[in-house]
Order: structure tokens, then sequence, then C-alpha cells
């Protein structure tokens, strides 16, 4: 722990929790196809477990396709059936070096599960932040304990922290608000 408080890293903590969870949202499928989709999607290449985007060109020609230009013929297999068990309910068609990957329609029930997950992974970034600012927290407790601030700074550090921390929540409600209204539209 370090001795002096830093207003800045907290933010920068609190900032990389909102940030993991855009990423997750990214990868949350809603109507439209996005290359994000198949982010969390690993290929055996060359002997390695690798990134989809490391064996070839996601692409996403029409609103509900995704198509993947594998660059090594011998991939093109083993890209499609990294895909099928990526557990994202995709089927891709091959097409030689092209897989073409058309996304289905979204069925209300599936609607509310994907809903359901976009609260969890919020819920999981608030906790990230609140982690923050307990650490914040008990660094300035510590630092008043040790006479290096007075009671004074910890109560006007204390305030910042809970401001700070509260623009970050206020953040991922909006982004939450905003992924559930998009997973909903029909």
């Amino acid at each position: 722990m370090a001795d002096a408080y830093n207003k800045d890293e907290m933010s920068r903590r609190m900032a990389g929790a909102v940030a993991t969870l855009k990423s997750e949202f990214s990868g949350l499928r809603t109507g439209r196809a996005s290359p994000a989709l198949l982010d969390p999607v690993s290929v055996e290449a060359y002997g390695n477990v690798v990134p989809i985007s490391q064996v070839g060109t996601i692409s996403t020609p029409e609103a509900r396709m995704i198509t993947v230009q594998v660059w090594d013929k011998g991939l093109a297999k083993a890209v499609d059936k990294a895909i099928r068990d990526a557990g994202l309910g995709l089927n891709p068609q091959m097409d030689g070096q092209l897989l073409r990957i058309p996304l289905p329609e979204l069925n209300q029930e599936r609607r509310k599960e994907l809903s359901k997950l976009a609260a969890k992974y919020a819920e999981a970034a608030r906790v990230a932040v609140r982690n923050v600012r307990r650490d914040g927290m008990d660094l300035l407790k510590k630092l008043e304990k040790d006479h290096k601030i007075g009671q004074d700074e910890h109560h006007t550090k204390g305030d910042e922290l809970q401001k700070l921390t509260d623009a970050h929540i206020k953040d991922i409600d909006n982004a939450l608000h905003t992924k559930e209204q998009e997973i909903m539209q029909v």
C-alpha cells in the first residue's frame, strides 16, 4: 500500500472498471452484427491458442452478418469449430477460406437473458468501483492514524473520493441503461 493518497490513481482504477464493463457489453449480442462479438473466441493455430483476430479478418458486411476471412486455408476448419464451440449460439457457413456467420433474430426470452447478464456485468463493475473507494478510505484512515494528514484533510479527501465513486457508478448505470435498451429493441 502506497504511503500517499493519490486521487488520480483512484480515478484511473475506477475508470478501468467502467472500461472493462463497456468491453464486456460489446461482446453481448444484440440484433446487430459487431466484430466485437467474436472477441472471446480463441482458435487452436500452429500449436498455440490465439484470438480469432490473429488468424483472419473479421468484418460486418450486413447488419445481421459477420464474415471471417481466414488467412491460412488450413485453419478454416479450426476457426469454424472455435466459433461453434464458443457458446455464442452462432453457426458459421464455410465457403473456402471465408466463413459467413448469420446472426439469428433474438426471441423475447433470449433478450431477457441478455438483459440479466448485462445487469450482472454492471453489478460486478459497481463492486469493483466500491472496492477502489474502500481501499482509498482505508488508506486515508491509516494516514490520519499515522498523523500524516489531519482530520479535516481526511474528511475533505473522503468526500472527494465519494464524489468520484458516485460519478463512476452513474457512468455504469448509464451504460447499463443504454445496453438494456439496445438489447430489448426489436
